[in-house]
């Protein structure tokens, strides 16, 4: 999961007059309506949040990602080298799936593990990735997989040339080429749903433009549109190669998208809320016609202007705001959900919705709401296939560190098992009442 902080109050107001995004047109002809079975009732995570380092640094497959680095330039929190013993110890987390009776599950590849120097290949992990999906499936779960949750190799990333790192690193495109025929090859036959990436649009501007992420380009409009047609190329190529591994494969492009709201008084031009409005769409924009389901992360609304994220809250200052100082509305997240299916016209998969929070019962309440608000968009005749609350384990919450409790379960590091908490009890609950919505 994630933070969408976007952009520093400056960011927005050197980006000056922001034309607003054209409305998409959509290809000719009828549009594909996949076959995806029942409701997915799932979860997710992302591997550098969860995975332990799992290799002892002076292993030829020892490896950093760009966040690593981030961390050791002190920009951000550390992650440390456990986290949530995902890797070593998957096992529990497939217990605690099966426990919440979900039939799906979305985890991450960490690209810097499976090519921890270029050109280097660690074979076994790549099994291992293979393994996981096996083992989901062997419980009756569907894996879905995403080949990058944000992280680069290390040797992607130059602390000393951050205008060349990661997606405007001059390898990473046929680095990202050969990775992906690594991965896809290797899992289709036990994956048919395929996430190239998670939540560019957010990454894009946030690390390019805000400077809060990697590789911290602070209003930088020009390496902003240059990463995002990059992105847009390496999606495309990403979505391309898993077909030609895997025909029937479904591709779901992932995105943040907030409900951003006018406030012609704090933003009499519009520059900001147009600026917002192309994060939402600039980039699903240009890769739509390549995908079968559009994945929605969803947690907030917000007012676009400069002096709210000047004045952004911060932690649970009232029953409305999350620990990341997150509005919780969950009518905008009917809005939203009606923007994009007016917007696309294809099936939408609630890939991320959740809160941070030390209130079991505020999480709770968060679910129960937004859940409702996916029903009553689902009368009002959008396609949505699934629903997956954010997220698994409480974990590590990128630039925020260990500071949110998103989680359905929590890592008991006595017994090695996740425990389920009482927002988990009652989404198992709700499944297996509503296996239907």
């Amino acid at each position: 999961m994630k933070m969408l902080l976007v952009t520093s109050a400056l960011a927005a107001l050197l980006a000056g007059c922001v034309i607003a995004p054209k409305p998409y047109k959509k290809p000719p002809g009828p549009a594909r309506s996949p076959q995806t079975g029942k409701f997915w009732w799932g979860t997710s995570t992302a591997s550098f949040q969860n995975e332990d380092r799992g290799v002892e640094p002076g292993s030829p497959h020892h490896f950093k990602t760009d966040w690593d680095i981030f961390a050791e330039e002190g920009l951000i929190p550390s992650r440390g080298d456990d986290a949530t013993f995902s890797w070593s110890a998957f096992d529990k987390d497939v217990a605690a799936l099966r426990e919440l009776g979900v039939n799906h599950y979305r985890f991450g590849i960490e690209w810097g593990r499976v090519e921890p120097k270029p050109g280097v290949f660690n074979e076994a992990a790549i099994r291992q990735y293979v393994t996981m999906a096996k083992k989901l499936r062997a419980a009756g779960i569907e894996p879905i997989v995403t080949l990058w949750h944000f992280t680069f190799p290390d040797w992607l990333y130059d602390s000393k040339n951050k205008a060349e790192s990661n997606f405007l690193h001059p390898d990473v495109e046929p680095a990202w080429r050969e990775f992906v025929t690594r991965m896809a090859s290797a899992l289709a036959p036990h994956v048919r749903v395929f996430v190239p990436q998670n939540e560019p649009n957010g990454d894009l501007y946030i690390g390019y433009f805000g400077g809060h992420w990697p590789p911290g380009l602070l209003a930088t409009p020009g390496a902003l549109k240059k990463a995002t047609n990059i992105a847009v190329r390496m999606f495309r190529d990403a979505a391309g190669i898993v077909r030609s591994k895997r025909p029937d494969a479904l591709v779901m492009g992932i995105y943040s998208i907030p409900n951003w709201r006018r406030n012609f008084i704090q933003d009499p031009t519009q520059f900001v809320y147009n600026m917002m409005m192309r994060q939402n769409w600039d980039h699903l924009d240009r890769v739509a016609d390549t995908v079968d389901l559009i994945g929605v992360n969803y947690y907030y609304s917000q007012d676009a202007s400069a002096l709210r994220f000047i004045k952004r809250p911060h932690g649970e200052l009232t029953s409305n705001y999350t620990q990341n100082g997150w509005e919780i509305h969950p009518e905008g997240f009917h809005a939203t959900l009606v923007d994009v299916w007016k917007r696309y016209g294809k099936p939408i998969v609630i890939s991320e919705n959740g809160i941070g929070t030390q209130s079991e019962q505020k999480k709770i309440r968060y679910f129960r709401e937004h859940v409702n608000q996916m029903r009553r968009a689902m009368n009002d005749g959008v396609d949505i296939r699934g629903y997956f609350p954010w997220t698994l384990i409480d974990n590590y919450e990128w630039a925020e560190g260990y500071a949110a409790n998103f989680g359905l379960t929590h890592v008991d590091r006595k017994t090695m098992r996740l425990v389920i908490e009482p927002a988990g009890e009652w989404f198992k609950n709700f499944v297996r009442a509503n296996p239907e919505p």
